[in-house]
C-alpha cells in the first residue's frame, strides 16, 4: 500500500506525477485528505483530481482535521489525535464531518496525524461510523477489532540523514514483502519534491511488486480479508 499525504494546490502537481507513475505500475494510491488543511481554502482543481483520482481506483482516508503548525509560533504541534480523549476527539470528528460534506467528499477510513492515535480516538471513530483506522503499526478493522499487522515506513527529517532514510526504506519494503507481510509505504509531496526520496518510493514499490506483493489500497486490504475469512 502507498499512501500521498499533503496534497494541496502547490503540490497538486508532484501528487498527479507520482499517481502517474504508480497507475503505470498498476499500485493504486491512498489519498491522505485533511479537510482543514487541503480542501477548505484550495482552489477546485485540488477537490477535481481527489475525485478523480477516486473515480480511477485510488483510495480516500480521513488524515486528521487541523494539524498544520501554529500560526503565530509556527512551532509544530503534537500530533492531533495521539492522546485526546473520546469526547473531544468526537468533537474534531464532528467539526471535521461537516468540512467533508462541505466539500462533498466522503470516507469512512481514518489515518492520524503521523499514525498515532488514542484509545479515545478510536472510541470516537466506531461512534461516527468510520470502518477503518490505519495506525503506525497496522490496519484496525473497526467494526470487528482485527488489526492487519504492519508498520509504516516513511521518510525521516534532516538533509544528511536522508540517504540512510532513502536505503532503509527500499530494504524494508524487500524485506517485509519477502517474508510476505504488510508492505505500507507512505510519502508526503513534500518528500517528493526532492529527487532521493522520489526515487526510493518508486524503487520500493518495484522491489515489493518484484518479490510478489500485491498492490492494494487499504479500504482493499480490509475488504479483501473480510470477504476471504467470510
Amino acid at each position: 500500500m502507498v499512501s500521498l499525504s499533503g496534497i494541496n494546490a502547490w503540490t497538486l502537481d508532484r501528487s498527479a506525477d507520482l499517481s502517474a507513475e504508480l497507475s503505470a505500475r498498476g499500485v493504486p494510491l491512498s489519498l491522505l485528505f485533511a479537510p482543514r488543511v487541503a480542501g477548505a481554502d484550495q482552489p477546485k482543481a485540488v477537490l477535481s483530481w481527489v475525485r478523480e483520482r477516486r473515480a480511477a481506483g485510488s483510495a480516500l482516508l480521513q488524515h486528521g482535521y487541523d494539524h498544520v503548525a501554529d500560526p503565530r509560533t509556527r512551532i509544530r504541534r503534537r500530533a492531533e489525535f495521539a492522546s485526546l480523549p473520546a469526547h473531544e476527539a468526537k468533537l474534531r470528528l464532528t467539526a471535521s464531518a461537516a468540512t467533508m460534506e462541505r466539500l462533498a467528499i466522503e470516507t469512512d477510513a481514518f489515518a492520524p496525524p503521523r499514525w498515532v492515535a488514542s484509545p479515545g480516538t478510536l472510541l470516537a471513530l466506531r461512534h461516527k461510523g468510520f470502518t477503518l483506522c490505519a495506525d503506525l503499526l497496522g490496519v484496525r478493522d473497526l467494526r470487528t477489532d482485527t488489526i492487519y499487522r504492519g508498520r509504516v515506513q516513511g521518510f525521516g527529517v534532516g538533509e544528511r540523514t536522508e540517504p540512510w532514510w532513502c536505503f532503509a526504506l527500499v530494504m524494508g519494503a524487500a524485506r517485509a514483502a519477502r517474508k510476505g507481510q504488510l508492505v505500507r509505504l507512505a510519502v508526503d509531496t513534500a518528500d517528493l519534491a526532492r529527487s532521493g526520496p522520489r526515487q526510493a518510493l518508486l524503487d520500493a514499490v518495484d522491489i515489493a511488486l518484484h518479490h510478489g506483493a500485491t498492490a492494494v489500497t487499504y479500504q482493499g486490504l480490509v475488504r479483501t480479508a473480510a470477504t476471504e475469512a467470510a
